[in-house]
């Protein structure tokens, strides 16, 4: 049979593995500094767990997991028949993999909400997956990295996740935008609009302008059953000037009398002039009138990251999430929360080679082999180096210099040693710095310090 991986899914190398780690590192250092606190979750949960919480399209892209044994003995004839998709599902299927955090998140805090103590910071740095079609950017299996508040209706909050994006990349040297609106002002202005009921069809249209541009959709909402009149009276959408503070203004002036539409337009003024006053850049922070993210739990702020030197979509995003425990049971838990996307953030600091060395964790010595008793003693060396936090190893066999030589170089080791009968009897040991080619002989004492 030939190898070959799943679509969607990569093997990661050692190179790969360590620039992620660095990645990571430096995110968990930056949650744990604004106050998180680590969690995980089981990789899958119970289907009904996640379905209706991502809407319709969403909803189509959660890996299913079929039922163990027979399972097709249970299957109803009639629907099989039929081809009913939604009942052959929940009679083969009962349990999927998770497709985010945040939900599986939300879950947690239902089940446990009378032992933690609110407001509940967590961070969470695991895969989701999703049956997405795989591109550049985009893969079926992959991490996120979330950072969410529960138990606070506070901006606040809004304006610590804006601190903690930008100083997050800011470490990882990536130039970003962060592009913010507020749910209520999508629903201020289907409101405007004359087409609250249609809510969920507008966001899920407009949220794609980036990919399929205005003509797409409109195009879209028409096709999702909204009138031309009112997608006329939405026109301005698509021509907002570079002024957030202008484009606040004109729709204060459309949501005269629009409750819903003025309250997001005055959170969404205090989360921009207060993170400003902290002394974020306003050229860091765009307010995107358009921007929706078709996740249907979302109630207030939203946020969108993109790189500003990479064409890479957006490497993180999220938002405020008010009434996401009630399908749990539980209400009166409002959250907000963040996502890093560690794949498109690999992705986007290759493209502009932004890993610092460090982010490699190459081997620092490789001891050559010679056999006998000088293999005993290398190995001496190398558990003291070890026992200091340096990484060395011994070549297996007692192969040619040139073979070692070979070895040493395609997996990167800084430096060779050489621990041969006449550095035994002197108590030296002779290192090659492969690097840069040079090669000094100095004390095995000097050498352990």
């Amino acid at each position: 049979m030939k190898p070959s991986l799943a679509k969607g899914t990569r093997d990661f190398t050692a190179l790969e593995v360590s620039r992620r780690r660095y990645i990571i590192n430096i995110l968990q250092k930056n949650f744990e500094l604004f106050g998180f606190q680590p969690l995980e979750t089981p990789s899958f949960e119970n289907l009904s767990t996640l379905t209706g919480k991502y809407g319709e399209e969403g909803d189509r892209l959660i890996f299913k997991i079929l039922n163990s044994g027979d399972y097709t003995s249970k299957v109803n004839q009639e629907d099989w028949e039929n081809k009913s998709h939604q009942k052959l599902t929940s009679q083969i299927s009962d349990k999927a993999l998770r497709y985010d955090l945040t939900v599986p998140f939300a879950r947690f805090v239902a089940m446990n909400h009378g032992k933690l103590t609110f407001p509940y910071k967590r961070y969470q740095i695991q895969p989701v997956w999703r049956a997405d079609r795989p591109q550049k950017g985009r893969f079926r299996e992959f991490y996120q990295c979330d950072a969410d508040v529960v138990g606070s209706e506070s901006l606040w909050q809004e304006v610590e996740l804006v601190q903690l994006y930008l100083k997050s990349f800011s470490q990882l040297n990536v130039s970003v935008t962060i592009h913010i609106n507020n749910r209520k002002i999508l629903s201020g202005l289907a409101e405007y609009a004359g087409i609250t009921d249609k809510l969920i069809d507008f966001t899920v249209a407009l949220d794609k302008l980036d990919k399929i541009g205005k003509e797409g959709v409109v195009k879209e909402l028409l096709e999702r059953g909204i009138a031309q009149d009112s997608i006329d009276k939405l026109d301005f959408l698509f021509n907002q000037s570079n002024d957030a503070l202008e484009n606040l203004l004109q729709l204060k002036e459309k949501f005269a009398g629009n409750e819903t539409g003025l309250k997001g337009v005055e959170e969404l003024e205090f989360v921009l002039t207060q993170s400003v006053n902290l002394g974020v850049d306003i050229q860091n922070l765009v307010f995107d009138i358009t921007l929706a993210r078709g996740l249907d739990y979302y109630t207030g702020a939203i946020f969108e990251v993109k790189a500003d030197e990479a064409q890479m979509g957006s490497i993180g995003g999220g938002g405020r999430y008010d009434n996401l425990t009630e399908v749990f049971g539980v209400k009166n838990v409002p959250g907000i929360g963040i996502s890093f996307g560690l794949d498109r953030i690999y992705l986007v600091m290759e493209e502009l080679n932004l890993f610092p060395e460090e982010a490699t964790s190459n081997i620092e010595y490789l001891f050559a082999n010679f056999g006998g008793e000088e293999t005993l003693e290398a190995l001496k060396l190398i558990n003291l180096l070890r026992e200091k936090g340096i990484s060395a190893e011994l070549y297996p066999e007692n192969a040619k210099l040139n073979k070692q030589f070979t070895y040493a170089e395609k997996k990167g080791i800084k430096n060779l040693v050489f621990l041969g009968g006449e550095e035994l009897q002197n108590s030296t040991v002779r290192i090659k710095n492969l690097e840069l080619g040079e090669q000094k002989t100095i004390s095995q004492q000097e050498f352990l310090r």
